[in-house]
């Protein structure tokens, strides 16, 4: 009697292993499938992975800067956030943040123009352009924001122009006054290029390799991203959680 259950048992964890087995396969599989389908039919996107979603048959295809989602077969994809009703929380915002996460200590901040304020306790990473209006934008909500320091990245992409007023900042005497003075008060850098430049190069390329592909994008010390010109009540919350 003891053996007959004995290896009943035995028969039991055999069957469920092999039947876990099977379903990582296949989910693997079907992962594959979608991704294959998809690379053929989306040109030049890259897909960096694809999971599943809560909602079932639907899969998520993480294209780095951007979260689309899919069926079982990549014949029908969704453009869009996916929200969950229950807590209003944006899943494809939640996600995108947590995928695109950075080693924020590892950040080479002696390419950063750098402002503190209050006793700089809490720390941000930001990639602007001296020419983007919601760089600008964003540097008026951070007037409100108190204890905090700013590492601003100068990241020209947008004109010719921004790569030379980032130049001009970067040689001033005082980037951050100089920084400020052009972004709150309109009042253009004046310095001549007369310094060391490549850490703006450096800037462009270390953006580029982190999907930074919009200006400003705020990094938290946690290494999460906060893309766009966020207001002070939701920039105030994230770096509560960030501590």
């Amino acid at each position: 009697m003891k053996r007959t259950l004995r290896m009943a048992l035995a028969t039991a964890v055999t069957m469920a292993v092999t039947f876990g087995i099977g379903c990582t396969a296949q989910a693997d599989q079907t992962t594959d499938k979608i991704k294959s389908t998809l690379e053929s039919r989306m040109g030049d996107a890259t897909i960096k992975s694809i999971d599943k979603t809560p909602i079932p048959g639907l899969y998520e295809v993480n294209l780095g800067s951007q979260i689309v989602y899919s069926d079982a077969t990549g014949n029908y994809v969704l453009l869009g956030d996916l929200v969950d009703t229950r807590s209003s929380k944006n899943l494809t915002e939640a996600r995108l943040s947590e995928i695109n996460k950075i080693d924020f200590a590892k950040l080479p901040f002696e390419n950063a123009v750098k402002v503190v304020k209050g006793n700089g306790s809490r720390k941000i990473a930001v990639f602007s352009d001296p020419n983007c209006p919601y760089c600008k934008q964003l540097e008026t909500t951070l007037k409100a924001i108190d204890n905090i320091t700013v590492y601003t990245f100068l990241y020209p992409v947008l004109s010719p122009d921004s790569t030379a007023k980032s130049k001009s900042i970067w040689c001033s005497k005082d980037r951050g006054m100089t920084w400020e003075s052009w972004m709150l008060d309109h009042k253009a850098p004046t310095t001549a290029v007369s310094c060391d430049t490549t850490a703006i190069d450096k800037n462009l390329k270390l953006g580029r390799s982190m999907n930074v592909t919009g200006t400003p994008t705020v990094f938290l010390a946690d290494g999460r991203r906060l893309p766009g010109a966020v207001s002070a009540d939701k920039l105030e919350q994230a770096l509560s959680a960030a501590h």
